[in-house]
C-alpha cells in the first residue's frame, strides 16, 4: 500500500506576471484570460475522472484560488486552503523581472533563482514543507498549486531527489495523476 492517497495535483493557470516574464513566489498577480481557460481545461479533465471522496485543497493565494475554483467546480467541494501548498518563497527577488535577476546574477539557469534567491526559501526548506503536509494527508485529494510546490511535490511522489526538479514534468493547463509512486499527465484529448 501506497505511503500516500491518489493525488492530482494541478499549477495555477497563465498569471499576468507569468506572461511578463515576473518573478512571483509569495506575491500574487490575476490570471490571464489563457490562465482562466486552461483552468477551465483542467475542470474538462477533471470531470472525466472519479472523485468519489476527494476533497479539493488549494493554496491561499489568490493566482490558486482563482483556478481551484474554476478547476473543481461541481467536482469536489468545498475547497479548504492550506498554506503549505503556497510557491516556494523568493525573498528579495519576489516582483523582479526573471531576465533582469538572471543577467545580474551571470545563471543561465532559472531554477537556479529559487535557490539562490536572498532571503528565500530554498529547495531543502521547499522539501520539508512538501513532505510534511504530504504525511499529514489521509483523503484523497486535488491539489491547486504551483510551479515549484508541483514539483516538489511530484518528486516526492515519485521518490526523486530534489535534484530532480528541473527534470519532471511541469505545465500550466494540466494536471498529474499520481498514485503509488507514479505519475500520470493528463491532457484534454489524452
Amino acid at each position: 500500500m501506497s505511503a500516500f492517497p491518489p493525488l492530482y495535483i494541478l499549477r495555477h493557470g497563465e498569471t499576468e506576471w507569468n506572461a511578463t516574464g515576473r518573478l512571483q513566489g509569495r506575491f500574487d498577480s490575476s490570471l490571464t484570460d489563457e490562465g482562466r481557460a486552461q483552468a477551465q481545461a483542467q475542470q474538462r479533465i477533471l470531470a472525466g475522472q472519479d472523485l468519489t471522496r476527494f476533497q479539493a485543497i488549494s493554496s491561499p493565494q489568490g493566482r490558486a484560488l482563482e483556478t481551484a475554483r474554476i478547476a473543481v467546480a461541481g467536482l469536489a467541494t468545498p475547497i479548504t486552503t492550506d498554506a503549505a501548498l503556497s510557491e516556494i518563497g523568493l525573498g528579495k527577488w519576489a516582483g523582479r523581472d526573471r531576465a533582469e535577476v538572471m543577467a545580474e546574477t551571470g545563471t543561465r539557469d532559472g531554477f537556479a533563482l529559487y535557490e539562490l534567491a536572498p532571503e528565500g526559501e530554498g529547495f531543502a526548506a521547499l522539501h520539508n514543507r512538501c513532505l510534511r503536509f504530504l504525511r499529514g494527508l489521509q483523503t484523497p485529494s486535488v491539489l491547486i498549486t504551483h510551479g515549484i510546490t508541483s514539483r516538489m511535490l511530484r518528486v516526492i511522489l515519485t521518490g526523486r531527489s530534489i535534484g530532480a526538479l528541473r527534470e519532471i514534468d511541469g505545465g500550466q493547463g494540466v494536471v498529474f495523476h499520481l498514485i503509488d509512486g507514479q505519475q500520470k499527465r493528463l491532457t484534454l484529448g489524452a
